[in-house]
Parts: C-alpha cells; structure tokens; sequence
C-alpha cells in the first residue's frame, strides 16, 4: 500500500512538473512571439524616424546659412520699432522677427542633434561685421546695415523695403536649392514654407514700394 501511495504521489508531482513547465515554456514561447510581434510593430515607426532623421550636406549648408541669414533679417526688423514712420512697416518687421525667430531655434536644434557647429551670432556686433556671409544671396553688406541703421522715417521705410525684397530672394533661392538637394524632412519642409511666405511678404512690400 504504502509503495503504491508512493508511486501515486510520485506520478502526481511529475504531472505537476509537467504542468508547470509546460505553463513556463507556453509563457516563455508568448514572451517571444510578443517581443518579436512587438519589434515587427515598431520597425515601421523607427525605419520612419530613421529616414525623417535621414540628413546630408545639402541640409547643414542650408541650416547653416540660413541661421545667418535669417539673424541678418531680424536685425533688420528690430530696427524698424524706433526709427520706421510706417505703422505697415512696423507691423511687417514685427511679423518677419516673429516668423524667423523661431526657425533660427529649430535649425539650430538640428545642427546641434546632428553633431554640427551652431554658427555664431554676429548680429548686433560693432561695424555689422558679416565676415564671409556677404556671399550668401540676399545678405546686406556692412554697408548697407550700417546705412538702415542712420536712416529714419520715410527714408528708413524705403530703404528697409528695398533690402528686405533682396534679403527674401535671398532666401528663396537659398531654399529652392535645399528642396532640390536637401534629404531631411523638416529641413525641406521649412524650405518650402520660407518660399511661399516670403514670396507672399515681396508682394506684400513692392506694394507698398508703389511697384506692381
């Protein structure tokens, strides 16, 4: 009796062990299926973000430059508070600063994700010292800016008009050449949303200038 009890209680813990790893290897298989099912699922959303973070020279040469080009714009604006005698063009320089300003945080946030140099800002700087951003299309000289900066009323109203129009081709074209060549979304994106404002605000002005 006793060896038959034995044999019962032996079967009965093996049955357990049984159970138990079957239970064990069932969760353990899932575990899997779910950790691959799981990397399967994420694969698109990072092989996206990969591509979204997909950058080449063409997209550090245009952050780069327009970070600098933009600066020299919004100099420009901050001019116009004190010494412009149009209320249009106040509203207009207080319009560029409020759009550009926050594209020079967002292309220096790509520079810097991206391990590349955050230019330095010159602006504001003794003399306009634009060292060699004078090539870029559209910059003022330091000519140029030291004239906007003596000019005042109708005088400084025209000549903001005036470099403003080039400064916006500038940019254009700057931004026609990323959309050509750049490969990062929001890089490319950015381009086209500087074309169609800009291309808005030269109408905008030569208006305003009494040209067609």
């Amino acid at each position: 009796m006793t060896a038959h009890r034995k044999l019962i209680r032996r079967t009965a813990l093996a049955a357990t062990a049984g159970v138990a790893a079957l239970v064990l290897s069932a969760c353990g298989g899932g575990g899997h299926d779910m950790g691959s099912m799981g990397s399967d699922s994420a694969s698109p959303s990072t092989s996206a973000s990969a591509e979204a973070g997909k950058h080449n020279d063409a997209d550090v040469s245009f952050a780069t430059e327009m970070i600098q080009h933009h600066r020299q714009a919004v100099e420009m604006a901050d001019l116009a508070a004190d010494r412009a005698s149009s209320q249009e063009v106040k509203d207009l320089a207080t319009k560029i600063k409020g759009a550009q300003d926050p594209e020079i945080k967002a292309m220096s946030g790509w520079l810097t994700s991206w391990g590349e140099e955050v230019p330095a800002d010159m602006s504001g700087m003794e003399g306009h010292d634009m060292g060699d951003m004078s090539s870029m299309p559209g910059m003022m000289s330091s000519e140029d800016m030291d004239k906007l900066e003596k000019a005042s009323g109708a005088e400084f109203d025209k000549m903001f008009l005036e470099m403003m129009v080039e400064h916006h081709e500038g940019a254009i074209t700057m931004a026609k050449t990323e959309k050509a060549n750049g490969e990062y979304g929001p890089a490319v994106k950015l381009a086209d949303d500087v074309i169609t404002a800009q291309t808005a605000e030269i109408e905008q002005m030569n208006k305003m200038l009494g040209k067609s």
